[in-house]
Formats: structure tokens, sequence, C-alpha cells
């Protein structure tokens, strides 16, 4: 067996990533062939023909194919022990309050390879270390342990900030939606015209919302079901009560004009209750640069004279 130095181990690493790497680059680089006759007529047999249909709905396993080929299966498997950590109903409404295009398998894919990444960071970590002074296997162990689950749960941490961010934005900008769908249906337009025009016109989180509501009622989709759908989806709570207000008055034939002049004063009043509570909540915070910069620094002001012209009388 020919001994391996430390050097010379490192050296296989790096030689066995750097292989791994460009042959993935290679991998995934666009062919400069002319395209296959079934890729140019499978899209003209999709009504027809079944295999073209499964032939246009295949997708790639993986962003990279090689790697995606060696370990697909150990990836599925991993998945499906991570999935039950969480509700996948919790996760799906999650990424649609961030405005996601993931499914929750793909995130849950992609929160593993966060751990996955957290558990190598940790071994390099405690490789590292073991290098430069003796640490105990326990430690290692468990700063590999530590770093993998901070992995998991910083990928999760940032889609429900992502959440918030996205639904306080959509919050700021309900009230002036409303009112702007009000004047929309106080000059005579329907409630789906006003809410294309609004959807044009304006730009944001919740616009781009109602510009895919008005999308699927021109393909055929029902106006009431498509917002209650959209208001399941996003779970706010502004949003939420508005289109049920919206789908009743639908039902009853009630004036939408009034109903949503009543409900975009309500969001107002609902903004100023949240601003309130934030600052109520935000007193304290207040209270620190008062208490620990600006009150020493004034006392320090006002005392150090004194005591300078103290020592000089003395």
């Amino acid at each position: 067996m020919v001994p391996v130095s430390p050097s010379m181990a490192w050296a296989i690493v790096c030689g066995l990533t750097l292989g791994v790497g460009l042959w993935s680059m290679v991998s995934v680089m666009p062919r400069l062939s002319r395209p296959r006759l079934i890729h140019r007529v499978a899209p003209y047999l999709v009504d027809v023909s079944e295999g073209a249909r499964e032939f246009m709905n295949r997708q790639p396993a993986n962003p990279l194919p090689v790697l995606g080929s060696l370990f697909g299966p150990l990836v599925e498997r991993l998945r499906a022990l991570i999935w039950p950590l969480g509700s996948s109903a919790a996760i799906e409404i999650r990424l649609n309050q961030a405005g996601s295009s993931l499914s929750g398998e793909a995130f849950r894919a992609r929160q593993l390879l966060w751990t996955l990444g957290g558990v190598t960071s940790g071994i390099l970590l405690s490789l590292t270390m073991s290098r430069l002074n003796h640490v105990p296997l326990a430690v290692n162990i468990a700063m590999v342990l530590l770093l993998g689950v901070s992995g998991f749960v910083v990928r999760d941490f940032l889609l429900q900030r992502a959440a918030r961010a996205r639904l306080g934005r959509m919050a700021s900008e309900l009230p002036i939606l409303l009112e702007f769908l009000t004047l929309s249906l106080s000059a005579g337009e329907g409630i789906l015209d006003s809410i294309r025009r609004v959807a044009r016109t304006s730009g944001g989180e919740l616009s781009a919302e109602l510009a895919s509501l008005v999308a699927e009622v021109n393909s055929g989709a029902p106006l009431a079901e498509t917002l209650t759908s959209l208001a399941d989806r996003l779970r706010l709570t502004g949003f939420s009560r508005c289109a049920e207000q919206v789908v009743g008055a639908l039902e009853r034939g009630t004036p939408l004009a009034e109903v949503l002049r009543a409900q975009a004063q309500d969001a107002r009043e609902e903004a100023k209750r949240e601003l309130i509570e934030v600052a109520g909540k935000k007193e304290v915070a207040m209270m620190v640069p008062l208490v620990f910069l600006i009150l020493p620094v004034t006392i320090l002001f006002a005392i150090f004279p004194g005591i300078f012209v103290l020592r000089l009388g003395l």
C-alpha cells in the first residue's frame, strides 16, 4: 500500500472536485449540432400523440445531469427522510406568499442541499481544527451536526422572511389598489375590467397577483372561484376579507363600489393600527440608544467641565 501524506490527500480531493466540476460544466453546455427531427416535430403533435406529450413533458431530474444520475437516488431518499420534518401544506403556502415558482419537493431538495453544504463545511472545519490542535471527536461530531442543522434551519428561515416581507408589501399596496378599483367601478367599468386596468397600470406584488387572476379568468375560470383561490394561496388577512366581501356582493348583487370603498377604509385603519402596534413594540428598542449612548454622553459633557475646573483650582 502506498503511503499518502496529508498534502497528497488534499491534492486528490481538490483534483476530484475540479474534475467533477469541469465535467458538470461541460455536460450542461448547449450542443452546437442541429436539433433532431423529434425535437422539431413533437411540439406540433402534442394534441394528437400521446408519445409527443410524454416527450414534451419530460424534464431533467437535476440541473447537473451527471451529478443527478450519480446521486439522484440518494437525494430522493434523503428528501423523503426530511419531508416529515415540516408540513407540506405550510411549505406550499409560504412559497406562494413569497412568490416563488418552486414546488414543495423542489424546496425540500434545496433545503437538503443547504443541509449537505452545512455538513460539508463542518467536516472541513473539523479537519482544519484537528490539524491545528487536538480536538475531541465528540466536539467534531457536534460541530458537523450543528452546521448541518443550521443549513436546514437557515433555508427555512429565509423562506419565512421572504414570505413576511412580500406579505408586508402587499398589505401596504392593498388600500391604494382598492381605491383605484373603487374609482374604476364608479366610472362605470365592470369588476373584471377594473381589475385588469389596475393590474396593467400599477406595479407591485399584489398587482402581479391580480394580473395572474385576470389571466386565469380570461382562460375560462369563474371570477369568484379564482378570487377565492387566490385568497387561499396568499393568506393575507385584508385581501381574504376583501375577496370574501366581493364574492358575496357578486352573489347577492350588491353594488361593488360601496363594498370596495368600505374595504379600502378598513384596510387603511388596519394599517394605522399595525403602525401603532409596531411603534409600541419598538419603544423599548428605542430606549437602548437613549439610555446607553445619548444619556452617558450628556452626563459626561455636563460633569467633565466641572471636574476639570476643580482640578485646576486644586
